[in-house]
């Protein structure tokens, strides 16, 4: 079983922004972790709603079969946080989604209907670091203080 560490974005059915997205011009050649700079796979898009796009980097996840026999980066947790802010700085190019997050496996995180009806409480003490949300789910969702803009139309709860 592969353990992924990702940025995983939600564009809910706003296909035409998940295909904008993965067309992006700004992709990077690489991301800076520590003393790496690692590459990062095409993002690949679901093909069932809700639409979400995942960008992995390199040879950074475990097990991953879209790694092949590529060896592992050996990161530490700083550069492990480093090579996430690089990914939340990609983020910064979307447009059109509803939640995004990086980190490991956190896939699961970012469907709208799992939030509001599983991590209320998250929500509301700020304990989900590193999620994104569109800010007109602010209506749907109870979101507490901790909560900051992000970018315009998207607010987060800050990583640490």
């Amino acid at each position: 079983m592969a353990i992924c560490f990702e940025l995983a974005v939600n564009f809910g059915d706003n296909i035409e922004a998940a295909r904008t997205a993965a067309r992006t011009e700004h992709w990077p050649q690489a991301l800076s972790a520590g003393r790496f700079r690692i590459p990062l796979h095409r993002p690949a898009l679901s093909a069932k709603s809700p639409t979400q796009l995942w960008v992995w980097p390199v040879a950074v996840s475990y097990g991953a079969g879209f790694d092949g026999s590529i060896p592992r980066f050996d990161l530490t947790e700083p550069e492990v946080e480093e090579l996430g802010r690089g990914l939340y700085d990609l983020l910064r190019h979307f447009d059109g989604y509803l939640a995004a997050m990086v980190g490991w496996e956190v896939q699961y995180r970012v469907d709208i209907d799992d939030l509001a009806a599983e991590w209320t409480e998250e929500l509301a003490d700020g304990s989900l670091t590193g999620l994104v949300l569109a800010d007109h789910l602010r209506d749907r969702l109870t979101l507490g203080s901790t909560w900051v803009p992000f970018q315009p139309g998207y607010s987060w709860i800050p990583c640490p």
